[in-house]
């Protein structure tokens, strides 16, 4: 979307709505107690072999990432002084390490690298992130949510990485005076009394904090037609979209959508819905102009 139109304000305000996550209890990494063995940390993996894990749950964290960032503040770098005195792997956390099971956030992601956006999308897609310097291999988990915003204005994204972001929302000003008048209000009131203002919409936070939990216990149970997948197939093809992930991110935008109406089966709504999500920008990095009808 366009400046001014409220991306970044729209992202930073997911963390709000996001349910606390528990949490290995001093783990640079954010492991998670429940997960198998292997997708811990090596610090939690010894801990879990002693049997002294303690957990704490805490507010799932949004990490900004600037455009100016090198590689070692995102992947962070090893530590040679103590792979020298003391024989041990030692890691200097980067970025990446503190968004495990958060969100990072890219404003401009346009803009950014195309050496740091590739390190990014490989590590949003195995899970791991891996440093290797002079020989030696450190990994640990890097499960996040990628968001990114940009200004269409400034440049476009390069097809392979259009392709690897899921789904694109666009936020256009709105036209209408009320509309616009009531933002301008809801902004004011907010910097004259932010806590007033905050506690007046607790109750629609909660609400909505509600709706996703739920969302999250019914996913797995929302049963999926085979008519569903080849339809998705055969609009994918008509579209001449060659990347098998369009496929799989509409069903699973489909599912999630259902899932948060609390349903368990896929209705026309929820192909909707994925249609305006998953397709826009994959045509238009593949050079297509189409109509939101077609």
């Amino acid at each position: 979307g366009h400046q001014g139109t409220g991306k970044s304000t729209a992202v930073r305000s997911l963390v709000e709505l996001m349910p606390q996550i528990e949490v290995i209890k001093g783990c640079e990494f954010s492991c998670d107690p429940n997960s198998d063995i292997d997708d811990l940390c090596q610090p939690c993996i010894e801990r879990k072999e002693r049997k002294t894990i303690e957990t704490e749950f805490r507010d799932m964290w949004l990490v900004n990432l600037p455009l100016g960032v090198t590689e070692d503040m995102v992947c962070g770098s090893l530590s040679i002084e103590k792979v020298l005195t003391e024989g041990i792997r030692a890691l200097h956390p980067g970025l990446l390490a503190k968004a495990n099971r958060g969100i990072l956030y890219v404003d401009e992601i346009n803009l950014l690298q195309d050496h740091i956006v590739d390190v990014l999308l490989d590590s949003a897609a195995s899970g791991v992130n891996i440093i290797e310097r002079e020989g030696i291999s450190v990994s640990h988990p890097s499960r996040f949510v990628l968001v990114g915003s940009m200004n269409p204005e400034e440049g476009d994204l390069r097809p392979q990485i259009a392709d690897r972001l899921g789904l694109e929302v666009r936020i256009k000003a709105p036209r209408d005076p009320e509309l616009r008048a009531e933002i301008t209000k809801r902004v004011i009131e907010f910097d004259d009394h932010p806590k007033e203002f905050i506690k007046n919409y607790e109750d629609e936070q909660e609400k909505l904090r509600q709706r996703i939990l739920n969302a999250r216990n019914v996913l797995k149970e929302v049963q999926i037609p085979s008519s569903v997948y080849e339809f998705v197939s055969k609009i994918v093809n008509e579209l001449e979209i060659f990347s098998q992930r369009a496929d799989i991110t509409f069903i699973r935008c489909a599912r999630a959508n259902a899932a948060l109406n609390n349903r368990k089966e896929i209705l026309e709504d929820d192909l909707n819905v994925a249609m305006d999500l998953v397709f826009e920008h994959r045509i238009q990095s593949l050079h297509y102009e189409m109509t939101p009808e077609e």
